[in-house]
């Protein structure tokens, strides 16, 4: 999917979001960034280690990007829209963990 001009809202980016995860690798890394993101900050919240919370950017982006630069192919959309990526993660993940995801690709004929 060619980039959008503009997009004002979530529900019109989202469809673009999908459309720059297509390939199943790329989304892989992106959920294992945010499971490493969430099992970190679990570990720095009980540990009292709060230093931890300065890894959470490398480690979320680190495995999103080494997926698009490397295996899309493109550039993330971090760079253009860094709010409405950064919700994109979580729902792509949420959409993955509920089995919700082949449903929204499928809508956006995605799959």
């Amino acid at each position: 999917m060619a980039k959008p001009k503009k997009l004002n809202s979530f529900k019109a980016f989202y469809p673009y979001y999908l459309s720059e995860h297509q390939h199943p690798i790329c989304r892989g890394l992106h959920y294992a960034g945010s499971t490493f993101v969430i099992l970190v900050a679990l570990y720095a919240i009980t540990s009292n280690q709060y230093m931890y919370f300065w890894l959470l950017p490398f480690i979320g982006y680190g495995f999103a990007w080494v997926g698009h630069f490397f295996i899309e192919k493109n550039r993330p959309a971090t760079f253009t829209y860094p709010f409405y990526s950064f919700l994109g993660d979580w729902v792509m993940f949420k959409d993955f963990l509920t089995g919700q995801l082949d449903k929204n690709l499928k809508l956006h004929n995605l799959d």
